[in-house]
């Protein structure tokens, strides 16, 4: 099995340098400092007290790369439409995207048996270049549970989990979908396949759509914002406003909201990655994870006031900041 992966950062180096040491044909594409360490010195990964180092083909551009079978796409949501043509130039007739994105996927609408059925969506793919160039019929989605981080150029340092849940849009148990899940556990990851994988999908973001944009508000971390009453409350009037608009699409929520919140709360004193971001002066992630949600709102005529004035709020600090287009 072939295998690229194209922003092989924190979570896309985690999963290369794994699938790497159970004998996958890996390369990552990446850029900057951390292509140059990849390149001289290997990729060093920390985890579970543990400090491995692998040599895995490393390139820049899709030119370098031999046609893979699977592209696992491991890029900040609103790195994707840039990106795009490039993924586009390692597609061969048989490769799959495997889309480990996080927030309201561009595919989400491609075969739903609803009235927005192929539907694009504006907030994660402006005109519809990603359903243009990225065919949805290619795409495999997959929710990342895995929390891990650069540490230097070239040195990961995953923190804790291991779980890519896989699904098909349409929910069948394809030929493709099964050799992937096989491989990733043969490589020591947990990969359930899911038939309905936007049920999945959506108790991940019903966390990232409130906490992640409320961490950037108030530079909180998640023991604070899950743990305090008024910033409890606050993340449980957005979920609530996005419950609503999920339900109306047919998904069902298999936690309930406050098991949701208790489980950011246990992972302790831990800083978003959108947190992060801000802090580093990087763009985040705040239409995906929250200005799709709103959209979805306006689309299926439900309000959302909390979710829509903390997507205001966030968005400003975001510009105040130089990580949000003015």
């Amino acid at each position: 099995m072939k295998v690229a992966i194209f922003g092989a950062g924190a979570i896309g180096g985690y999963l290369g340098v794994k699938l790497a040491q159970a004998g996958v044909d890996v390369t990552f594409i990446a850029r900057g400092a951390h292509l140059e360490a990849m390149r001289r010195n290997g990729v060093t990964l920390i985890s579970e007290t543990k400090r491995v180092a692998v040599r895995v083909r490393c390139a820049s551009r899709a030119e370098e790369v031999d046609i893979p079978d699977y592209i696992f796409i491991t890029l900040k949501a609103h790195s994707l439409p840039a990106a795009a043509t490039q993924i586009a130039a390692m597609l061969g007739p048989d490769t799959t995207l495997v889309m480990g994105v996080n927030g309201v996927p561009y595919w989400y609408f491609y075969g739903l048996a609803c009235k927005w059925c192929d539907r694009t969506i504006d907030s994660v793919d402006p005109g519809g270049i990603l359903w243009r160039t990225l065919p949805p019929r290619r795409v495999l989605g997959c929710v990342v549970y895995p929390a891990a981080e650069v540490i230097e150029p070239g040195v990961i340092e995953h923190t804790y989990g291991n779980r890519f849940s896989l699904g098909e849009p349409d929910g069948s148990k394809s030929a493709r979908i099964e050799a992937l899940s096989k491989q990733l556990i043969t490589a020591g990851l947990k990969a359930p396949i899911r038939a309905q994988i936007r049920d999945e999908l959506w108790v991940k973001l019903w966390g990232n759509l409130s906490l992640n944009p409320l961490s950037v508000l108030t530079t909180s971390r998640l023991d604070r914002l899950a743990g305090l009453p008024d910033l409890r409350d606050v993340c449980r009037t957005m979920m609530r406003e996005a419950q609503v608009v999920a339900e109306s699409l047919g998904v069902r929520f298999g936690v309930e909201l406050e098991r949701r919140i208790d489980g950011a709360l246990e992972v302790g004193a831990h800083k978003t990655s959108m947190l992060q971001d801000l802090e580093r002066g990087r763009p985040i992630e705040i239409d995906a994870l929250l200005g799709a949600v709103v959209e979805l709102g306006d689309l299926t005529g439900h309000p959302m006031p909390m979710c829509r004035a903390i997507l205001a709020l966030a968005r400003e600090r975001a510009r105040r900041a130089g990580c949000y287009p003015a």
